[in-house]
């Protein structure tokens, strides 16, 4: 969602106006926003330069209070919709890469190192050793996730890459050389969406001003002082990582497993068929309304699939350890926190998260955007 979010959000940089917006003496040579857009796209098409770093993100989004899901902890997809959560990152290569998620009272870490791969879970204390050639493109948090036991992790790069490949000319575009994230002299750029009907103020990103790497992402949403989402570095450098922080050692009384890449790519894609399924069904339906900012996607959807029922099945059959049950009490919970609408029309319920509207009509439609309620009424009526 906070994905989504930003890519519905994003505005355009070289379409729309360049606004001074420096604050205090520049550290770094002023830009104007077409330079810096093309510095940032030349840096990420040349691919990754070995680093390592710490990555922050913080997510304030006005969710309603939901029942917790059947098998959701605190590093699932759901877990990251709401407080802080932290990922450390050392990239050596596409080969010579670790990614560690800590919990509370654990850490799950992927290291890679060369045709060396291990998944370390330390709430169970156990040691899969991944037999197979595991590259950083098949990382989580890239086109192809592997393993299961690791969120799709998102770096400010993957979520700057969506903002800066977007345009949308009714955007303020403002611009300071004086910032300062992680320890490193960074410019960053301001977007705010002149359209009253989209939920967003502004969206800053800030791009380090040597290697105009994106460093952080801020979305605020209006009549907010601190960010609805935030993700971005608290440390990084960008020089070789030690070799030491790409070797493992099972430490002694961990249970130690192996398996393929090629089971554990099969395990996942297993559990992602039924969604991918049904994904299919509501993605023949759907279309789109507007653009850049205010941007409606619509699609045919009922509250059977927000139960997570497939058709022809009565609940309790999909899923395991009661997580049917669980989708229906998580559904029931939202839709009491929803509110009704009508118009010509027809009704429904609608859901306003601090970026993102969503109404569930009982025609049997979905309408989602980063837009006000009244805006999905609008649209739910042509």
């Amino acid at each position: 969602m906070p994905i989504a979010a930003v890519a519905v959000v994003a505005g355009a940089i070289g379409a729309g106006p360049v606004i001074a917006a420096v604050q205090g003496d520049p550290v770094l040579p002023e830009r104007t926003a077409e330079r810096l857009l093309a510095d940032a796209l030349k840096a990420a098409e040349s691919g990754p330069e070995p680093m390592s770093g710490t990555v922050l993100q913080t997510a304030s989004l006005g969710i309603p209070a939901l029942p917790q899901l059947s098998g959701t902890g605190g590093t699932s997809p759901a877990a990251l919709l709401t407080g802080s959560h932290e990922l450390k990152v050392w990239y050596g290569g596409e080969n010579r890469f670790r990614l560690a998620m800590p919990g509370r009272m654990s850490e799950t870490d992927l290291i890679v190192n060369g045709d060396q791969a291990w998944l370390w879970e330390s709430d169970s204390s156990t040691a899969t050793r991944i037999k197979g050639s595991v590259k950083a493109e098949n990382a989580p948090g890239n086109a192809t996730p592997h393993p299961g036991a690791l969120p799709t992790a998102t770096t400010p790069q993957q979520i700057a890459e969506e903002v800066l490949r977007r345009a949308d000319a009714d955007t303020a575009v403002g611009v300071s050389s004086s910032e300062k994230v992680a320890g490193r002299d960074a410019y960053q750029l301001t977007l705010a969406p002149r359209d009253a009907s989209s939920l967003v103020k502004e969206v800053k990103l800030a791009l380090d001003g040597e290697t105009f790497v994106p460093l952080r992402v801020q979305v605020y949403a209006r009549s907010a002082a601190e960010p609805a989402f935030e993700i971005g570095f608290t440390s990084v450098s960008f020089t070789p990582p030690a070799p030491e922080n790409f070797t493992f050692t099972p430490p002694p009384g961990a249970t130690v497993k192996e398996q393929s890449l090629d089971e554990l790519v099969e395990k996942a894609d297993t559990e992602a068929q039924a969604r991918q399924e049904k994904g299919e069904r509501l993605a023949d339906g759907l279309k789109t309304v507007g653009e850049g900012w205010t941007t409606v996607a619509v699609m045919p959807f009922s509250e059977q699939d927000l139960r997570g029922q497939v058709p022809g099945q009565g609940a309790g059959r999909q899923g395991q350890g009661g997580q049917e049950d669980a989708s229906g009490a998580a559904a029931d919970a939202l839709l009491e926190a929803a509110t009704p609408v009508s118009g010509p029309w027809g009704s429904g319920k609608v859901v306003r998260t601090k970026l993102v509207s969503a109404l569930l009509t009982d025609d049997g439609r979905l309408l989602v955007g980063a837009v006000t309620p009244e805006k999905l009424v609008e649209v739910a009526g042509r």
